[in-house]
């Protein structure tokens, strides 16, 4: 028990290693099928070379991890020597589940691709069944049990072929051989006698279908050290908190879009051609790349003092605006020192007061204007809330 013991934990620990080192597999990945035949004899009380039996089998299997997998294989039987003919063309045959274990991988390691020559170890149990006259064989079933060892080689540039020379041993579990020679099939005790016993030798070639990987066989895993899951976790961070500082970016930028849109569709306000003090119209003309008040323009600037004077709540915003001729910088300035300059009249030479005042630079207003000169203007509008 202690060594069955041992040799479950090395299985578990060669499973888990394996585990770690490929990528993982999907329901129908790493199955295989393949086909055998071969010769077998009975291994005691028998001469071998005259005595064979033709065989031959169907194997589809499953590899779970580079070590380890399963399989079900089926042999039909065409003689039973050195007993007497049952009279069928198929004299017996032996179905069996049979656990893998690739011993090239589990003690040297699997490298992405399997190697040109493995040996692989196989185990199992199974149900036997003899067919036609049973003179000589009382009863058609017996359990029976395989071991066998494969040498396998790996052909193709993807390793998706196998071919193998396997020698095996097979019993029949619960078989026992009477004194007249005749086989009590399946009536005997459970137990590993030679006598009830069969040596095989068999080659077989198998396909491996292609995984969901794109391969015929496990790929190895990228696997990293602490060190750098550490650093690809710091650089997650590091990107989460740019993210959020763009994001706030954004929202200020939002914000800005939304101011200088209401600041654009104020600015679109197309102002009268003529006006007056009592819908807060009149328009200051200005010279060509000039800021600077005509003694001529004071005339609309004391029409909006008068007004303002007679309503002491009364607030106004001075618009400025330029023709298009000019760089846009060059004429967004003008447009806003017109305004100021509007202001600075009010204030100075009228003595209204700062706080009832906004200057406001609207830059070019080609597409606005009717008429050209009413491209450098200066305009007023009642924002008296």
């Amino acid at each position: 028990m202690k060594k069955i013991g041992i040799f479950c934990a090395a299985a578990l620990m060669a499973v888990s290693v394996s585990a770690q080192t490929v990528t993982g597999s999907k329901t129908f990945d790493n199955i295989y099928v393949g086909i055998n035949g071969g010769v077998a004899t009975k291994a005691t009380q028998n001469s071998w070379l005259r005595n064979l039996d033709p065989n031959a089998g169907l194997r589809i299997g499953r590899y779970f991890t580079p070590v380890f997998g399963l399989a079900v294989e089926g042999n039909a039987y065409f003689s039973n020597k050195p007993y007497p003919s049952t009279g069928t063309f198929v004299r017996g045959t032996n179905v069996s589940l049979l656990g893998t274990v690739n011993l090239s991988n589990w003690f040297g390691g699997y490298k992405g691709q399997p190697r040109f020559f493995e040996v692989v170890a196989l185990g199992g149990f199974g149900w036997g069944h003899i067919y036609g006259d049973r003179t000589y064989i009382k009863t058609p079933n017996n359990i029976t049990s395989k071991v066998a060892l494969d040498f396998t080689w790996n052909l193709g540039s993807n390793k998706a072929w196998q071919v193998y020379l396997e020698p095996a041993m097979v019993w029949g579990l619960n078989d026992h051989t009477l004194a007249d020679n005749t086989l009590n099939f399946g009536k005997g005790d459970i137990r590993y006698d030679l006598n009830n016993a069969m040596a095989q030798l068999n080659v077989g070639i198998v396909y491996k279908f292609k995984n969901s990987n794109g391969k015929h066989n496990f790929t190895i895993a990228q696997l990293r050290d602490q060190s750098e899951v550490d650093g690809l976790n710091g650089q997650i961070n590091s990107l989460r908190s740019d993210l959020n500082n763009k994001d706030s970016q954004l929202a200020d930028k939002d914000k800005q879009i939304q101011d200088l849109q209401g600041q654009l569709d104020d600015c679109n306000k197309k102002p009268a051609a003529s006006a007056t003090a009592t819908n807060l119209q009149p328009t200051v003309l200005f010279r060509v790349g000039k800021s600077i008040i005509d003694p001529a323009q004071y005339a609309p600037i004391e029409l909006i003092a008068s007004y303002m004077k007679n309503h002491p709540d009364a607030k106004v915003a001075i618009k400025g605006y330029a023709s298009p001729e000019g760089p846009a910088k060059v004429n967004q300035k003008l447009s806003e020192d017109r305004a100021n300059a509007v202001k600075k009249a009010l204030i100075k030479k009228y003595k209204i007061a700062a706080d009832r005042l906004t200057a406001k630079g609207c830059g070019v207003t080609d597409k606005l204007f009717e008429q050209v000169e009413f491209n450098r203007v200066a305009t007023f509008d009642d924002t008296t809330k």
